[in-house]
């Protein structure tokens, strides 16, 4: 047996390479990852693909590894140059992702290390850091001192936690779903409904409350729902409203939202993933007024704070509800939880074994400080703005006035149908490939979207942006 052990161990401790190795793994990273950042990400944002990644099947997993050099190749052929780039600062679709370098400086240390911050006597300075950036945002929103809440993979985790929290708050059981309502408009993320059945909850009334030609919630609207459904035996339950809707980016009324869910006992819950962090800016600030009375916000930095996909969070104002909804321990953990000097993320969360995300946020703002980030995120308010008003001077028609840093458009032809027309734009900046725009349905009409959020864009790349539109309805020769 002794043989056997000591012949393995040879073999395993290939798992610990030694210095050099380290060194020559960590130079060729530090390279490609340079090139990366340096060359090929800043000239294309979309790469049409034929093979679509099929190439990595070529690399099956086997017995012993293969070089760096071929390693890498294949991540840049498959994944890192094909279809959609987020990294580039002409990704004008969806909510681009983050991705400032100090993300991946937090994410290497954090894998180095391999700190467990999921309880408090695992890694308390783990703990208490996530903590610390949990209140930062809570005091961020007027929340109070007491609050606190979770970092999540993202928005979808985060609202999910909100309304498992909301349910068990107000005493939902079984018996009651079929008769509770939850209030929300058409505009809501999409993450919602699904954690509404995730929840357990698929069988709940949803209603969906008329909005004003701006696309926000009507509050007079919501307020007479409330009382026909109260009296009709329903159990009004919990509103929605959104702080930067994925569509359009408005921000719903909140104040009076909230002021309605407080007079009905409502759980108010604001998903801000997206809009969230605009609330560092002073110019943005009023538009949210109202945000301090909700019960809890989804709010996401790897949004708004423009950090690498995987770090989203909720804030909860009641910690203790979070607190029974998601408390749980085993016998085998007795010793884990001897210390409690400050709440553990897995006494919070559905999560226990869970990433150290903290860190990637913390040494981003403990390196640059909060100024450059509230800097870019109002450099990308008036970016927004001003492609908003340029491209209506070249003859698109546009939607509401852009709350935060979305803007819809789309182009009204003489002739033909005028949605397939939009589409027709959509599709020839794909095959461009400098900038990359997404659309949306509302209400049967087609629009373009564009959503800057990208710390890479500035005015240049929105210029660009506005040059190539402009040839697409002059005629696609002028632009290509």
């Amino acid at each position: 047996m002794i043989k056997r052990i000591k012949a393995l161990e040879k073999i395993s401790q290939m798992l610990e390479p030694k210095g050099s190795q380290r060194t020559y793994w960590n130079n060729s990273i530090q390279n490609y990852a340079d090139d990366f950042l340096d060359n090929f990400n800043q000239h294309t944002t979309y790469v049409v693909s034929e093979t679509m990644g099929n190439g990595i099947y070529d690399f099956p997993i086997e017995e012993n590894g293969k070089p760096i050099e071929e390693v890498l190749q294949c991540l840049k052929d498959n994944v890192d140059t094909p279809n959609i780039n987020p990294a580039s600062g002409g990704h004008f679709g969806y909510i681009p992702g983050g991705g400032v370098f100090t993300t991946a400086m937090g994410d290497y240390l954090a894998a180095v290390t391999n700190r467990y911050a999921g309880i408090f006597f695992a890694c308390p300075g783990g703990v208490r850091m996530e903590n610390m950036l949990l209140r930062w945002m809570c005091r961020m929103v007027g929340y109070p001192s007491t609050a606190l809440g979770n970092l999540t993979s993202g928005g979808s985790i985060a609202n999910l936690s909100a309304i498992t929290t909301a349910r068990d708050a107000k005493g939902i059981k079984a018996k009651d779903i079929e008769k509770c309502v939850i209030y929300m408009t058409h505009q809501l993320h999409h993450c919602v409904q699904k954690a509404l059945r995730i929840a357990g909850m698929r069988e709940c009334i949803i209603r969906y409350i008329p909005m004003d030609d701006y696309f926000k919630m009507k509050p007079k609207d919501l307020n007479q729902q409330i009382q026909e459904d109260k009296t009709d035996g329903l159990l009004p339950f919990m509103v929605f409203a959104s702080a930067g809707t994925t569509d359009t980016g408005v921000v719903d009324p909140l104040e009076a939202i909230g002021i309605i869910a407080k007079d009905n006992k409502l759980w108010f819950h604001v998903d801000a993933a997206y809009g969230g962090f605009f609330m560092l800016s002073d110019t943005l600030k009023p538009a949210f007024k109202g945000v301090e009375l909700s019960d809890s916000i989804a709010i996401d930095p790897h949004k708004g704070m423009f950090l690498s996909y995987g770090i989203g969070a909720i804030l909860i104002k009641d910690t203790e509800a979070l607190y029974e909804t998601h408390r749980y321990s085993a016998n085998y953990m007795q010793d884990a939880f001897t210390l409690d000097e400050e709440p553990s993320p897995a006494d919070l969360s559905p999560e226990l074994t869970k990433h150290f995300r903290g860190l990637r946020m913390w040494i981003s703002l403990q390196l640059l400080g909060v100024a450059p980030f509230r800097a870019a995120l109002e450099e990308k308010i008036l970016l927004c703005r001003y492609f908003y008003k340029e491209v209506e001077k070249l003859g698109f028609e546009v939607g509401p006035k852009p709350d935060l840093s979305i803007a819809i458009f789309r182009y009204v032809p003489k002739t033909g149908d005028v949605n397939a027309f939009n589409q027709d734009i959509v599709d020839q900046i794909m095959q461009d490939g400098r900038i990359f725009l997404s659309s949306t349905t509302i209400g049967g009409v087609y629009w373009i979207r564009f959503a800057v959020l990208s710390f890479r864009t500035h005015l240049k790349q929105v210029d660009l942006a506005l040059h190539i539109l402009a040839g697409l309805t002059a005629g696609p020769k002028e632009v290509f």
